[in-house]
């Protein structure tokens, strides 16, 4: 033994900002070398999808909260911009690392990205070594009877119930080791996430992002919202779900360290239990659909919506845009968006479906801005939830079933409490449609399709 220390490790971190249960954090440790963590930040290389202004505004909160922790244990996060290939590949040179170490992403530019990555890391002679952190079940690993990817939510959620709890993870790491000599790296403040005028105010007083908020959130959703989740998780006027969707999405917290919390209080709440895993199993099946559709964010999955005769009325989506509709519980959910950056998944589903069937406007269009204006914006779950809407996605809604959104505020806002608080002043406007007019439109609309295809297959 000569004394010399190992060989550096990169831990290049994405999509999974926390310290406990980091599968790509334990194994790099394992390696008992010192460990240089770092984010690239390279918007342009996400494809059509960089991330949106509410995702960057929750994305420098984060970092900020991982780079504390990590200062905590004698490390620190290092900073530097993309292309990630090019970047990873210098500093492992640039450092003599013997390995480069990070947890899976799954949408379409990130499988693409993590190719390049590996085949210019091991071109080097570096150990590129990739883990997941952020799903229960990766998408390759769920197959039917016939091996063959699931395209309906109920046997792909059967098929995920048969295998076993997720593994428990490791705690955070009490210290990490660091190098003699630390690289260079960028301020936060240099990557520019955060917006140059203050409109995030009303993010700060709803959302703690960072590991120890998406703890909190667990912590309360187990005391507060389990019991009468089955009952309650439709009313968006009370605090009764979990609201860990943009923990999960950064990675915040693990989608295993929720089910086994979830698992672990049971107590004779077994339809609760039941409910909540479910949601989680959506989440599932949003990245198995991603995964192996990865056409979707842009193209229908039913190929007979391709001829849809979408139209597009400017004045009609700023009108939605901005919450001026004259539907109440429409205008609620789309100022709760603007405000908060979150909307309630009720309230999601008739404003979106307002959006695709009242006012005859491309789903992608309403895709489109919850993606810039949600701080749980994620492309999976996006394209799902727009995809189920419009009735043109794997194990979709009917396009004809056409939400009447005064009936939805009747059943799920009884007392008027939610639409009270974000637009108390929207049961004065005047509609902008007539919501029997639109629904006729609507279904001549889909009648349309339905006779192009009749004809098609003569």
């Amino acid at each position: 033994m000569n004394g010399a220390r190992a060989a550096p490790v990169l831990l290049w971190f994405r999509q999974d900002l926390r310290l406990s249960d980091n599968p790509a954090l334990t194994a790099a440790l394992e390696r008992r070398a010192p460990l240089i963590p770092v984010f690239l930040w390279s918007p342009e290389e996400e494809g059509d999808w960089p991330p949106g202004a509410a995702s960057r505004w929750w994305l420098h909160q984060s970092l900020a909260g991982l780079s504390a922790e990590l200062e905590k244990r004698g490390s620190r996060l290092i900073f530097r911009r993309g292309p990630a290939a090019a970047a990873l590949s210098r500093m492992a040179a640039e450092l003599g690392a013997s390995a480069v170490l990070w947890n899976r992403r799954y949408e379409p530019a990130a499988v693409a990205r993590e190719r390049e990555v590996t085949s210019k890391l091991e071109e080097s002679g570096v150990i590129a070594t990739s883990f997941n952190a952020s799903l229960l079940f990766e998408p390759w690993t769920i197959r039917n009877s016939s091996e063959q990817p699931f395209r309906v939510f109920t046997p792909f959620w059967r098929a995920c119930l048969s295998k076993p709890l997720a593994p428990i993870g490791e705690d955070a790491p009490k210290r990490v080791p660091s190098p003699e000599q630390w690289p260079h790296s960028l301020r936060l403040a240099e990557l520019s996430l955060e917006p140059t005028v203050d409109w995030a105010g009303g993010f700060r007083q709803v959302w703690q992002p960072g590991e120890p908020g998406a703890k909190s959130q667990l912590r309360r959703f187990l005391r507060e919202g389990l019991v009468e989740y089955p009952v309650n998780r439709d009313k968006p006027g009370l605090v009764a779900t979990s609201r860990l969707s943009p923990h999960l999405h950064f990675g915040e917290i693990s989608p295993g360290e929720v089910q086994r919390a979830i698992v672990g209080v049971e107590n004779g709440n077994r339809a609760a239990v039941d409910a909540y895993l479910r949601q989680l199993g959506w989440r599932e099946f949003a990245y198995h659909l991603l995964y192996h559709n990865p056409e979707s964010p842009h193209q229908a999955l039913r190929p007979e919506f391709a001829a849809f005769p979408w139209r597009m009325h400017a004045e009609h989506f700023q009108a939605w845009q901005r919450g001026k509709t004259g539907y109440p519980l429409v205008d609620a959910g789309m100022r709760e968006l603007w405000h908060t950056g979150w909307m309630h998944n009720r309230v999601r589903m008739v404003a979106a479906s307002f959006l695709v069937k009242h006012l005859l406007i491309d789903w992608q269009a309403g895709a489109a801005w919850f993606w810039d204006s949600l701080v749980d914006a994620d492309l999976a779950n996006n394209t799902l939830g727009w995809q189920w809407v419009a009735g043109c996605g794997a194990d979709a809604a009917p396009y004809f079933r056409i939400f009447d959104p005064a009936i939805q505020a009747d059943r799920f806002d009884p007392g008027g409490g939610y639409v009270r608080h974000w637009a108390p002043e929207s049961q004065h406007l005047l509609p902008i449609v007539d919501h029997g007019e639109a629904r006729q439109r609507a279904l001549a609309a889909l009648e349309s399709i339905r006779r192009r295809r009749r004809g098609s297959l003569k």
